[in-house]
């Protein structure tokens, strides 16, 4: 039995969950998180406790117990507190804007890099060179980061590029001189 599975939801007031045998559904004050789950993997629920079993002991589903019980508790948590990441760009004329339901990324090309922002998520930029990025569904969220950071990943010589808040970049020395 699974470790991390084995340990229980705790369920805040502001939570409701309603589950059947093949789907789960969280609501909050931050939204609504939906996902579909194997019939085999049972969810009871016991006052503000949820408790995550499993019907049979095969071994594939031995492997799936965890990741749903992890799954769950992140819907639960993102819908009653949001889940947030920060990027930050560094590099000379690197900047953010948001406009509209996109946003605007200057780094360096020949144009702007304009990226559309889904509905589940809310930007915020700072100061042009930080992006706050904030949702309720942390898989489309770090889904959302890793494409603008695709833009223009960090590079170890000078660590220009599209950071995460506190990511070290290993530098290089470069060329040595004659």
């Amino acid at each position: 039995m699974s470790r991390i599975g084995k340990l229980p939801i705790t369920i805040p007031d502001t939570v409701t969950v309603n589950y059947s045998d093949s789907q789960i559904i969280v609501k909050g004050k931050f939204g609504t998180l939906e996902t579909n789950i194997p019939e085999t993997i049972g969810i009871q629920q016991e006052n503000s406790l949820l408790k995550i079993s499993l019907k049979s002991e095969a071994r594939e589903l031995r492997s799936l117990h965890g990741l749903y019980r992890t799954l769950i508790n992140n819907m639960v948590v993102g819908v009653s507190e949001q889940f947030q990441l920060t990027l930050v760009l560094k590099g000379v004329g690197y900047r953010a804007a948001v406009q509209g339901k996109e946003i605007t990324l200057s780094l360096g090309y020949s144009h702007p890099v304009k990226i559309e922002i889904p509905d589940t998520i809310s930007v915020e930029v700072v100061q042009n060179t930080t992006i706050n990025l904030k949702s309720c569904d942390k898989e489309k969220l770090g889904l959302f980061a890793s494409n603008i950071r695709a833009w223009r990943r960090p590079e170890p010589y000078k660590g220009k590029g599209i950071l995460y808040k506190n990511e070290q970049i290993i530098r290089k020395a470069g060329k040595a001189g004659k």
